[in-house]
């Protein structure tokens, strides 16, 4: 069947989507098509925004249309996300009061808060809510809202009022995306308005992130990368890159 370089570019952005990443020799044979047109569709679907190119294939981009599932997020660069992690969580400092946001990356960096000294921890997250409510030394306030299925976070105005009455310490904020033109991006505008007072809310504020998300933008922007004092990576994102990140002014941490 010869489809049209429009009808190609949807049904590899649809395969993108469903498994996470492409490669363009199985597209090739799957697509009947050579390589270079591959390689020439996944330039345009990469200027579009909807894809991001990698070494013999691309992954796709969050957008208002299209968000990965928690569920898929605890399967993809999980060694890198928990290395991030416990360097995120060793800048706790004397933080006495932290917000922990949704995502896997956040849950990962709940796990590993230090569990001998007293921390109130406040979080829209279900899973981050219930990995540290067994603790004795944890406090947990858990912000009410509407709960989202794919994230299992809450969300609207219920949960960004609660959060607007509090001061905290330390914020650990995640996003599907950060570059140095638009800041730290998310797809859904509900979970922009509760990162964004989140940021408001706190002393400090740490970005975790792996690097693939960096240079993705998504649709909403909530923060300036200026507004960051760290960022946490792994050194998959290149020294170069991380250098000009830090220009902006955050510290940034590659593990």
């Amino acid at each position: 069947m010869n489809r049209t370089a429009e009808e190609r570019q949807r049904e590899i952005v649809l395969a993108a989507r469903r498994d996470g990443s492409v490669d363009v020799t199985v597209l090739a044979a799957e697509l009947g098509v050579a390589k270079e047109t591959v390689r020439r569709d996944l330039r345009v679907l990469e200027d579009h925004g909807l894809l991001r190119r990698t070494h013999g294939g691309a992954y796709p981009v969050e957008s208002a249309g299209f968000e990965t599932t928690l569920a898929f997020r605890a399967t993809s660069h999980v060694p890198e996300k928990r290395r991030i992690a416990a360097a995120a969580a060793e800048l706790l400092g004397d933080a006495e009061t932290v917000f922990v946001d949704e995502g896997y990356t956040p849950q990962l960096i709940a796990e590993a808060l230090p569990r001998d000294r007293p921390l109130t921890v406040v979080t829209a997250s279900l899973p981050v809510a219930g990995a540290l409510a067994g603790s004795d030394s944890v406090s947990v306030l858990l912000l009410g809202g509407r709960v989202r299925p794919g994230t299992l976070a809450t969300v609207d105005h219920w949960t960004t009022k609660m959060l607007a009455g509090f001061v905290v310490d330390l914020a650990y904020i995640g996003a599907n995306g950060i570059s140095r033109e638009h800041g730290l991006t998310t797809p859904d505008p509900a979970v922009s308005e509760v990162k964004a007072q989140a940021i408001r809310a706190a002393r400090r504020t740490v970005f975790a992130g792996v690097h693939t998300k960096f240079g993705a933008v998504s649709f909403c922007r909530f923060a300036e990368v200026g507004t960051l004092e760290t960022i946490v990576t792994s050194t998959l994102l290149p020294t170069a890159e991380a250098h000009r990140y830090s220009l902006l002014g955050p510290q940034v941490i590659r593990v």
